[in-house]
């Protein structure tokens, strides 16, 4: 258990500007992590061994891409109990993402809306970050995520995605290709079936050159939105098993707001996270699931704010689950519970 309860916290850290809390506790991870200090959020790992594309989880549970975009604190949140982590997205090149403010938080649904936009320091900075982590050493699952940069056309994407796996592949345990952000001008097309064919056929052929070059083959996996159709979803489908892709996240932020209607800062561009995406997110997997095959491996992402969100994700078809607006939520304390929820 958390030396210091985030009830505590939390109070203070929603009294600030959403984004300015969010730096604010990065900064503080990143500062004390490795230290004496870590220990008022230290939580013990709950070990649930899994194994999937290969690789064996310490647990079920994972922290979502998008809240550490530049790998600063990987150690300070693995010590949260997370059997994987995740950071990113990260760009070929520096970005400040979309103008501020660009983070708003929807308490009363527990949700948020972000049209952050791929902020980040670049690749050579997000690397430097990842070497210095002592995660893996502990036994945890290190993913890195991948997108290409703002100013990058539409018809050039490729380009940046190569340049993004070849970049990380050497540090990584699994690489996500993020094709699904909304908030990068018409990233999501690459969703569809010539231009994710084309993407996934381009990153194979360089992932067999890594595999040659570092005698190590490292999983790819692909996340995809939840704003999509059953035939949609069938074609994603396809184009993975078609490509070799080893796993699928689901799902990323919605552009949807059905569910938020009339609160505050429900009419924000942006994607939106939290609770309302739960349902959307497991219509996804579930539809994955039935295209995909029992073998094949899902994570679930997307609304998982308690034990029985973390479950249902589970009964839909994930193998995995992320969390990130939950962990702003509820804090650490949320990471042991859905791992006690989800062990066999």
């Amino acid at each position: 258990m958390a030396l210091v309860p985030y009830a505590l916290t939390r109070p203070f850290l929603f009294g600030l500007d959403a984004e300015h809390a969010h730096e604010l506790t990065l900064g503080s991870i990143a500062a004390l992590q490795n230290t004496p200090l870590q220990c008022l959020w230290q939580q013990a790992r709950v070990d649930d061994p899994v194994v999937l594309a290969g690789l064996r989880f310490p647990n079920r549970v994972g922290l979502a891409a998008g809240l550490d975009k530049n790998g600063r604190c990987i150690d300070g949140l693995g010590a949260m109990g997370f059997g994987f982590i995740e950071v990113g997205t990260v760009t070929p090149r520096a970005q400040p993402g979309n103008p501020r403010p660009r983070v708003f938080r929807l308490p009363e649904a527990e949700a948020l809306i972000n049209r952050l936009g791929f902020n980040n320091d670049g690749l050579d900075a997000f690397l430097s970050n990842v070497r210095r982590a002592r995660f893996r050493g502990t036994g945890g699952i290190l993913g890195l995520n991948i997108g290409k940069n703002a100013a990058t056309p539409i018809e050039r994407a490729v380009d940046d995605y190569l340049v993004g796996l070849s970049g990380v592949y050497p540090q990584a345990d699994y690489v996500t290709v993020n094709i699904s952000s909304p908030n990068t001008q018409n990233l999501r097309s690459l969703q569809s079936d010539e231009a994710l064919d084309a993407l996934l056929g381009a990153l194979q052929e360089r992932r067999q050159q890594l595999i040659t070059a570092h005698r190590r083959s490292v999983p790819m996996f692909v996340k995809i939105a939840p704003d999509l159709d059953e035939s949609q979803i069938g074609v994603i489908a396809a184009t993975l098993q078609k490509n070799g892709i080893d796993g699928v996240i689901a799902t990323n932020t919605t552009v949807a707001r059905d569910a938020v209607q009339g609160l505050p800062h429900a009419t924000e561009i942006g994607g939106l996270s939290g609770r309302p995406l739960a349902a959307a997110s497991n219509r996804v997997i579930g539809l994955l699931r039935a295209a995909l095959g029992t073998a094949f491996p899902i994570i679930g992402v997307g609304g998982v704010m308690s034990g029985a969100d973390a479950r249902a994700k589970r009964e839909a078809g994930a193998d995995l689950v992320q969390i990130y607006t939950g962990l702003i939520y509820r804090g650490p304390e949320l990471v042991p519970e859905l791992a006690q929820a989800l062990r066999r």
